[in-house]
């Protein structure tokens, strides 16, 4: 009997597993660009976000508990919708984990160069991409430590920013209720039109709960625990990014100049605690986005998995399973090694748009199919309303993000249709 992937996940496992796909800091290097486009209003465009994500992920969970596979969007689409729909869906999710990766190395390698200058960047690209790889070469259980172990890490840096951004703030000599409203209110500066544009980049905060669902064939009780995580992780970083931000605008309020958009929150952590939080604040985002890069490999191989074994992606090579680890070896290797190269080729920015537009895809294909298997009123209401509002996002896309992501969709389908036509 040839391998197969293990149910050995927990349902605090596979929590721990989807915190660190989105990272708990995730807000922090996003927080800068929010705070410039929503004009203060970091916390109402990331709880708005929460809001519109929720919805996605209880049709995720919804569809997981019907089909517990490790094919995810691909499955659901194809089964609910149409093979086709489904191909599409999974292609689309498929450029977003393959993304993640590329876009970690290449940030992770630029973070790095700021603190070792001598060495020269394209080493630590190599470097990364080939941790990424490594870290996901191991047993699904290894894995799950090592994300337990990064989320206590991480936990530990943000309570000592909370902590010294509450210091700071209470050392400061006038108070008003207006300084504590001012991160979800103020009147002075807000416009629906900006908190719009600003929800629209603040939903990357959570880009990447869709990956527990990729692990249905390795979590225990899947039916029920892929709905519960993915909610539950939705909810957990929603609440923990509000948190993070309204420090962050205690601290620095909007109108004062920051230093540099990019990296604003480790500004906004010396500001607040010093050199030494600083310091820490950078070397934790690191650390973050190392754990989302290698999330992004793992959910990436697990939806390449679920395509080979069905034959839309050759089966001989991506259904390969490896007999000691009970992983998928094969595809791990391979976006390890297309994370590498992206990062030669792609600047961030550009890397960022075009996982957004794949994540996007994914979300409306299975928005639709829990609206078509929703056996309530409120179910369909619930799976309608995630579709809009991810159209509404996809469709504030930049134009090149858009050029791109159907550039990709269009090679997908010609592959799918001449995939179709030799089986006939």
């Amino acid at each position: 009997m040839p391998p197969e992937l293990r149910r050995t996940l927990s349902l605090s496992a596979l929590v721990f597993t989807g915190i660190i796909m989105i990272q708990p800091t995730a807000p922090m290097p996003l927080f800068g660009v929010v705070h410039e486009t929503a004009k203060g209003h970091v916390v109402t465009a990331i709880l708005i976000a929460m809001f519109g994500m929720m919805l996605t992920a209880f049709s995720y969970g919804r569809m997981a508990a019907i089909y517990p596979n490790s094919g995810s969007a691909y499955t659901y689409v194809g089964q609910e919708l149409h093979p086709t729909l489904g191909f599409l869906a999974g292609w689309a999710m498929l450029m977003d984990y393959i993304l993640n990766p590329v876009i970690c190395t290449i940030w992770c390698a630029r973070a790095m160069t700021n603190v070792f200058s001598g060495i020269p960047e394209e080493l630590w690209r190599i470097a990364f991409a080939a941790l990424f790889t490594w870290l996901n070469l191991r047993n699904i259980q290894a894995t799950a430590r090592t994300n337990q172990i990064l989320t206590l890490a991480m936990g530990l840096v943000i309570a000592a920013m909370l902590y010294c951004s509450a210091r700071f703030f209470l050392n400061q000599p006038v108070h008003t209720l207006a300084d504590l409203t001012r991160p979800f209110y103020d009147p002075k500066t807000f416009s629906l039109t900006a908190v719009s544009a600003g929800t629209s980049l603040a939903v990357l905060t959570y880009i990447g709960f869709d990956g527990i669902s990729t692990l249905g064939e390795e979590v225990i009780d899947a039916r029920k625990n892929i709905l519960r995580g993915t909610v539950l992780v939705c909810l957990i970083i929603g609440i923990l990014s509000a948190i993070e931000s309204y420090a962050a605008q205690l601290v620095w309020p909007y109108g004062e100049t920051l230093p540099d958009i990019d990296t604003a929150y480790v500004h906004i952590a010396g500001r607040a605690g010093g050199p030494w939080l600083f310091q820490i604040v950078n070397f934790t985002l690191v650390l973050a986005t190392v754990g989302s890069g290698a999330g992004g490999v793992l959910a990436g191989a697990r939806l390449m998995y679920g395509m080979g074994r069905e034959g839309t992606l050759p089966r001989s090579f991506f259904s390969y399973i490896h007999p000691t680890s009970n992983i998928p070896a094969r595809n791990v290797a391979l976006i390890g090694v297309s994370a590498l190269i992206g990062s030669f080729l792609l600047t961030y920015q550009s890397g960022a748009e075009l996982l957004n537009f794949g994540a996007f895809i994914g979300f409306m294909g299975v928005n639709l199919a829990a609206l078509k298997r929703g056996a309530t009123l409120p179910a369909k209401v619930m799976a309608a309303t995630g579709f809009l509002i991810c159209a509404f996002l996809w469709w504030n896309l930049s134009t090149n993000a858009k050029l791109y992501g159907a550039a990709w969709l269009s090679v997908g389908l010609v592959w799918h249709f001449y995939q179709s036509r030799k089986k006939l």
